[in-house]
């Protein structure tokens, strides 16, 4: 197996690569578009395919490489089903299974909370949890059909059940930590170590935090797989022929 984790530093993104050493099958969990020559270059010298290229949601941070990736690799992309993307390839859903080769296999957990389609990627001993659970934090609710309530139930119902030495991998991380656990952040996250669906309610439904910066930017493009307007429409008369071939 294979597994790094990229840093983008201009929007303190993390995206990670998981590969199967056999088949060389790849894929990427929330690319930035302005990282993809990164990627390509980091692909080409370990001889890989990239086969999927995965969301933990709609991003408001970062415009995604997906869509990039697809036109320029041929890489499927898959994003939740509950996220509006028609352009994806795959609308993901709860326990859906990806497959690298025939060892590797990432599961998707529907974690809604963040936004109404967040969701979180188990592979073998580690979870990558996008912006749903953070180290020492979590994801905001104000936006993006977010809930506190449902974030609170993804976190403690879906992740904290998870077994205590399982790792965990964020979307992002502001004090430059890379890797957390289950039992460290069921036992020791502020917002949620302790507390009540109530308490964690009202501490979300207070944090009065500003806008984020690339919103209007990203979430618009992020809904057609980070692809601008021209892309879009090549993208979208690419689907309606695949399509028909498909059905004729």
């Amino acid at each position: 197996m294979m597994f790094k984790q990229l840093f983008d530093d201009k929007t303190w993104t993390y995206t990670y690569l998981i590969a199967d050493a056999v088949s060389k099958e790849a894929l990427l969990i929330d690319p930035v578009i302005t990282d993809v020559d990164r990627y390509i270059t980091l692909l080409e010298k370990r001889a890989l395919k990239l086969k999927y290229s995965l969301e933990t949601h709609v991003h408001a941070d970062h415009v995604t490489a997906s869509g990039v990736l697809r036109k320029k690799l041929g890489t499927q992309t898959a994003v939740s089903s509950f996220c509006g993307v028609e352009l994806a390839d795959i609308q993901i859903t709860d326990g859906h299974v990806f497959e690298l080769g025939t060892s590797e296999k990432i599961q998707v957990i529907a974690t809604p909370g963040h936004t109404l389609g967040s969701v979180s990627y188990l592979w073998r001993d580690r979870v990558m949890t996008g912006d749903s659970l953070l180290i020492g934090g979590c994801g905001r609710t104000d936006f993006q059909a977010g809930s506190a309530t449902d974030l609170y139930q993804s976190i403690t119902q879906r992740l904290f059940t998870l077994a205590d030495d399982t790792l965990v991998y964020p979307g992002h991380d502001y004090q430059g930590r890379w890797v957390s656990n289950i039992i460290q952040e069921r036992t020791t996250n502020p917002r949620l170590a302790g507390k009540t669906q109530e308490e964690f309610v009202e501490i979300m439904n207070n944090l009065n935090l500003p806008k984020p910066k690339l919103i209007d930017e990203a979430v618009p493009a992020n809904r057609y797989c980070g692809l601008d307007e021209n892309e879009r429409q090549d993208a979208i008369e690419q689907r309606e022929l695949n399509k028909t071939t498909k059905y004729n």
